[in-house]
């Protein structure tokens, strides 16, 4: 049992904040049905991808998720996807979407068939135009003050930190209208979007108070760390590493272990300003780097990185992904987040789970990621309540498919194997699946 067993997500959705938004619904427990085309949906095959094409993305984004795949443009498809999203059941009518299609996607004409429907749904901007991470961090500003101080090239961040925002934010609007359904009765539709997720924190974190209460804007200052001393070094062993000086323990820490206190004492008397405080060690940081940048060039790692440890001083070692994942025991299985995952079509690798630990529940483990329709069945059967006669009439006609190869699928067992099963093979990999009743 975990936080949210018995409860039935429906999700429709591409790129990366839906998708992570149901994935983390999953790994508390939800069972969450995924819909998509029976081509497969728009983030089948993104980056990053195996040697033979197969998605890691898509892997890591669907992990514990059931997966239907429907012909959306037939009338019939469409009515079998209204039938999942509002099927019937107290922990049931729950649906999150960035593909929000009026007509017959939206929360009006679903809510028809079911009253007490909540839908959380992404748009791109509050206009409703289609918008991405990496369109809308450019429009707020955040490339230009990104970079190496006095360049005027702006530098997009690699990470899709508004969708993965967004994708938090639809768990909470997901998990909040329903506390509300259940005092009331009363079901909803949650709007919000992209940019605005991205705004919002722009307005959290003081940027736009920053230019316009103060009428400034904001420069690039590099790898330092805005508003406070954070900075990064070149050891004598070629290690680049970052250290913070951001509150009064973490700068009274780097100074002494560093043995500078003499030189900062000195600093401080030239500018006739206390560095205690952390406006003026920004403002200052090229002084105090000229100070400590001797320490480590003079330093390997492992000469200082114990006693670092020891004074609690906050630092880290840069590293590309690649060394993360080989030397940090946090990304492996030392860490009870991660477990050795065999995930069909790809292979065996360390995944996480959820990051979040109750008390009350065990953490669960991580589950594949399913092959595109591998639950069609399943779900049609028990969710949308048809016939098994009914479930192999849309198969015969194409309306819904499962995973297949060579024509063989639930709905030929003439061609099955011995065994009354056969190897078929979606866009995730090949599964055994069974072709008798």
């Amino acid at each position: 049992m975990s936080v949210l067993t018995g409860m039935r997500v429906v999700e429709g959705s591409a790129f990366v904040a839906i998708p992570l938004a149901g994935m983390t619904l999953a790994q508390m427990g939800a069972e969450v049905i995924r819909f998509d085309r029976i081509e497969g949906g728009l983030d089948a095959q993104r980056w990053p991808v195996t040697g033979d094409g197969q998605s890691l993305f898509w892997a890591g984004l669907n992990k514990g998720k059931k997966s239907v795949a429907v012909d959306m443009k037939s009338a019939e498809g469409r009515e079998l996807i209204t039938r999942i999203i509002t099927a019937p059941g107290e922990d049931a009518g729950l649906f999150l979407t960035n593909l929000r299609v009026r007509g017959w996607m939206d929360h009006d004409t679903l809510s028809r068939h079911r009253h007490d429907l909540i839908s959380v749904a992404l748009l791109g901007d509050r206009h409703g135009r289609p918008a991405v991470d990496y369109s809308i961090n450019p429009s707020l500003g955040f490339p230009d003050a990104t970079g190496a101080e006095g360049s005027s090239d702006p530098v997009a961040h690699v990470l899709p930190a508004w969708d993965c925002i967004a994708g938090n934010m639809a768990v909470t609007a997901l998990l909040a209208a329903e506390r509300h359904r259940l005092r009331t009765g009363e079901g909803q539709e949650v709007l919000f979007s992209l940019k605005d997720a991205a705004a919002a924190m722009l307005g959290n974190l003081g940027i736009i108070g920053e230019v316009a209460v103060n009428g400034t804007d904001r420069p690039k200052c590099g790898n330092a760390l805005y508003g406070g001393y954070g900075q990064d070094f070149v050891c004598a062993d070629g290690t680049r590493v970052m250290v913070i000086g951001l509150t009064d323990r973490q700068w009274r820490g780097l100074v002494k272990v560093t043995g500078t206190n003499e030189a900062i004492t000195a600093l401080e008397s030239r500018l006739g300003e206390s560095l205690t405080q952390e406006g003026a060690r920004f403002r200052h940081r090229a002084a105090i780097t000229a100070i400590l940048a001797p320490f480590f060039a003079r330093h390997r790692v492992a000469d200082f990185a114990p006693e670092f440890d020891r004074a609690g001083v906050t630092w880290s070692r840069f590293r590309s992904f690649a060394q993360a994942v080989r030397e940090d025991p946090d990304l492996s299985t030392d860490n009870p987040m991660f477990h050795m995952l065999d995930q069909p079509g790809i292979g065996r690798y360390p995944v996480p789970g959820t990051p979040l630990e109750f008390s009350a529940h065990p953490r669960p483990r991580p589950r594949p990621a399913p092959a595109l329709g591998a639950d069609t069945e399943e779900v049609l059967a028990d969710v949308a309540g048809l016939s098994s006669g009914e479930v192999g009439r849309l198969f015969d006609k194409g309306i819904v498919t499962g995973p297949r190869v060579a024509g063989i699928g639930r709905h030929h067992p003439d061609r099955a194997a011995p065994d009354g099963t056969a190897r078929l093979k979606g866009p995730i990999g090949t599964m055994t699946y069974p072709t008798g009743p």
